[in-house]
């Protein structure tokens, strides 16, 4: 069984730590589990940043897909030191899972589009990540096993396209930033881990390809295509309480990380500094 450092050695060596999250909805749900904190910006983008007596926590909204991580990791980065990067919010599970479990995955690859050679997995190791990883999996009650990750630049939609990838990649869970945030994280030497909680299951069909509404003209094919197939709504309507599931249990279980790894609440009056 994995444990974490004595507390000791935990609270003597302060830890900046970048959570990565695409959408404001998945920002929510991170935001939660760090309460007390303060949005800014830094370089343009939304940040949350939340201190406390043994560490510091910033919440970045990339935005969806791997070039918006890549150029906001990359501006963050630059920013100052990290001794963890963290990619989180929602993901696709690529094998047997429930809604709200918790995947935690420490390799991760991009799966280029129409690809079919072996998959280059990047994975950051460090002291932090470890921390981290094992107090997650301490709190995760509905954790997934597995580490691997992949991701597309675009969304996986059908049901059938998901179990062509599981099979043929035996990964764990799939998204859209993480490779991108990894390969950023690995220029800029920090550690690296990926947070996610499942929002939509492998054998799972979307409601509609969500790929339309990335394009700059797409808004207008994407109404198109809910006025053509209203039953999509009803698949909207159980999308959406899905994500509300996934975003408690993110935001449960990043809350009591965060409680093993720091030692009180972040919250907590102890735990705040000026």
């Amino acid at each position: 069984m994995t444990t974490l450092p004595p507390t000791s050695s935990v609270s003597s060596s302060p830890a900046r730590i970048a959570i990565f999250v695409a959408t404001i909805w998945e920002s929510f749900a991170v935001r939660a589990a760090f309460p007390g904190g303060e949005s800014d910006t830094v370089q343009g983008h939304s940040r949350y940043r939340v201190r406390t007596g043994a560490g510091e926590c910033w919440v970045i909204q990339t935005g969806v897909g791997p070039q918006k991580a890549r150029e906001t990791a990359r501006a963050v980065f630059a920013q100052d030191a990290f001794s963890l990067a963290i990619s989180s919010g929602y993901a696709c599970a690529l094998r047997q899972a429930n809604v709200g479990d918790i995947l935690i995955g420490t390799r991760v690859a991009a799966v280029p589009a129409g690809a079919t050679e072996v998959l280059d997995y990047m994975e950051v190791e460090g002291p932090e990540r470890e921390r981290w990883r094992a107090a997650l999996g301490m709190h995760a009650a509905k954790y997934a096993a597995g580490s691997d990750f992949i991701s597309l630049d675009r969304i996986v939609w059908r049901a059938a396209d998901k179990a062509a990838l599981a099979q043929r990649t035996h990964a764990t869970g799939l998204d859209m930033e993480s490779a991108a945030l990894a390969g950023e994280s690995k220029a800029a030497g920090i550690p690296f881990l990926i947070v996610r909680s499942v929002s939509d299951l492998l054998m799972e069909e979307l409601p509609l390809d969500f790929n339309l509404f990335l394009r700059p003209t797409g808004w207008l094919k994407g109404l198109c295509a809910l006025i053509a197939h209203p039953s999509s709504l009803l698949g909207l309507a159980r999308l959406r309480r899905q994500s509300a599931v996934a975003a408690e249990s993110l935001t449960t279980c990043l809350r009591a990380a965060a409680e093993t790894r720091f030692g009180v609440r972040p919250d907590s009056p102890m735990a705040m500094t000026s």
